[in-house]
C-alpha cells in the first residue's frame, strides 16, 4: 500500500524545552515517535533550531542583529545536523539534511528539483530534514519559524497531513497566557472566520508566532493540506494526538 507524505514540523521552543539548549531528551523522544509512524506514513521533518544549537555554544555580539542571527544559523546548523544524525541513528533513522528557501518554491524548474529529491530520499527510506537557508535569506529569521516553510514542502510533495509542533495546544479564542476563559478551537473550516486569533509574539527561543501559523494554514487550505497545531511537551505527543488522547486544533482543507 503506497504510504501518504506526513509532513512534521517542529519550533525551536518544543527543542529546547523551553531552555537555552537542545533537548537531547526531546530528540529522542521524537525519534522514538517517528520510527513508530513511518511504519504508515513517508515522513519529512522540517525542523528549526540552528540558532539554539549555536547558542548553546557561542557568544556572538558584533555586527548587525540580522547578520548575526544568520552567522549563528550557520555555526549552529551543522550542529543540529549532527545531534539528529547520531540520536536518530540510534533508532535505525537515517537522516538528510535540505536547506531551502522560499524561491526555491516559486519557479517550477527549482519546484521540480526540490520535489525529486524530496521524494527520492523518502524512496530511499532516508527522513529528509528541511530547514531554512538562512546564511542567504532572512524572512524565517525575523517571523515565521519555518511555519510557512512545512506548508510550501507539504503543498509541493501533496502531503496529506502537516503537523505544526509547538509549544501552545492549538489556537484559542483569545491569549490564553492573558486571557483566563480563553477556549481552544478544535477544528477550523473557515480560516477566515479565526483569522482574527492570530498573535504576532513568538516564544523567547523561536520566531513563531500564531499568525505565522494561520498563514501557514492559508497555503495548506489553498493546497489541499489538513493541518494540525499542537503542543509537543508530553512524550509521545503524535502517537497521543493521533489517538484522540490529546486535545489540538485541526484546519480541514
Amino acid at each position: 500500500m503506497h504510504r501518504p507524505v506526513l509532513v512534521l514540523k517542529i519550533g525551536s521552543s518544543t527543542l529546547t524545552k523551553g531552555s537555552d539548549r537542545i533537548s537531547r531528551g526531546k530528540l529522542e523522544d521524537l525519534a522514538r515517535q517517528i520510527r513508530k509512524l513511518r511504519k504508515s506514513w513517508r515522513i519529512v521533518l522540517v525542523s528549526s533550531g540552528a540558532i539554539a544549537a549555536a547558542r548553546q555554544q557561542v557568544a556572538m555580539t558584533r555586527g548587525p542583529g540580522i547578520g548575526v542571527k544568520q552567522a549563528l544559523a550557520a555555526i549552529g546548523q551543522p550542529m543540529l545536523m549532527r545531534m539528529y544524525h547520531e540520536i536518530f541513528r540510534d533508532f535505525d533513522i537515517s537522516v538528510a539534511q535540505c536547506l531551502l528557501t522560499h524561491p526555491d518554491f516559486e519557479q517550477e524548474t527549482s519546484r521540480q528539483n526540490t520535489r525529486t529529491t524530496l521524494n527520492t530520499l523518502l524512496v530511499n527510506d532516508y527522513l529528509p530534514i528541511v530547514n531554512e537557508n538562512d546564511t542567504v535569506a532572512t524572512e524565517e529569521i525575523k517571523f515565521g519559524d519555518n511555519d510557512r516553510l512545512a506548508a510550501q514542502v507539504a503543498v509541493l510533495l501533496e502531503a496529506r497531513l502537516l503537523v505544526l509542533i509547538s509549544d501552545i495546544d492549538g489556537l484559542y479564542d483569545g491569549d490564553p497566557r492573558k486571557k483566563a476563559d480563553a477556549r481552544l478551537i478544535p477544528e477550523v473550516r473557515d480560516l477566515e472566520a479565526v483569522l482574527a486569533y492570530g498573535s504576532e509574539s513568538g516564544s523567547q527561543q523561536g520566531s513563531g508566532g500564531m499568525r505565522s501559523k494561520l498563514e501557514a494554514a492559508a497555503i495548506c487550505r489553498d493546497g489541499n493540506v489538513e493541518m494540525w497545531i499542537l503542543k509537543g511537551e508530553r512524550e509521545e505527543f503524535l502517537q497521543a494526538a493521533f489517538a484522540g488522547q490529546m486535545a489540538f486544533t485541526r484546519f480541514l482543507p
